[in-house]
């Protein structure tokens, strides 16, 4: 069973934005050290956007993403969220959230130790 949802994906013009926002069927599933956004763009493999620690304090971007998305995460409302600003067609895809046991700072983000459970994700076309 889907253990993690997705949503506010959605057509956008470039240069819009989105914030997409992932819930678990259980509270437990994001109280994670590290959680994270991932991509997969049309014919082309799922790729790690973002990642965070536990307190919010250490992120990680992918660099085509670096300075128009940011990545953060309520504990309390047991959600991770993806802020996405001027989008540009490169965005387009379907995007996910996972978990990882812990936020591996001296390590690639997209080696972590990534769950093998993944939600059904939500679209982000981003087209005019």
């Amino acid at each position: 069973q889907v253990q993690l949802a997705e949503s506010g994906g959605g057509l956008v013009q470039p240069g819009g934005s989105l914030r997409l926002s992932c819930a678990a069927s259980e509270r437990s599933i994001l109280n994670k050290d590290a959680l994270g956004w991932f991509r997969q763009a049309p014919g082309k493999e799922r790729e790690v956007v973002a990642a965070i620690s536990w307190l919010g304090g250490s992120t990680v971007y992918t660099d085509s993403v670096k300075g128009r998305f940011t990545i953060s995460r309520d504990n309390a409302k047991d959600a991770v969220y993806l802020q996405m600003n001027d989008l540009t067609p490169a965005d387009t895809g379907v995007y996910y959230c996972n978990t990882a046991r812990a936020y591996y700072a001296n390590a690639d983000v997209g080696s972590w130790p990534w769950s093998e459970y993944w939600g059904q994700g939500t679209q982000v076309p981003v087209s005019s």
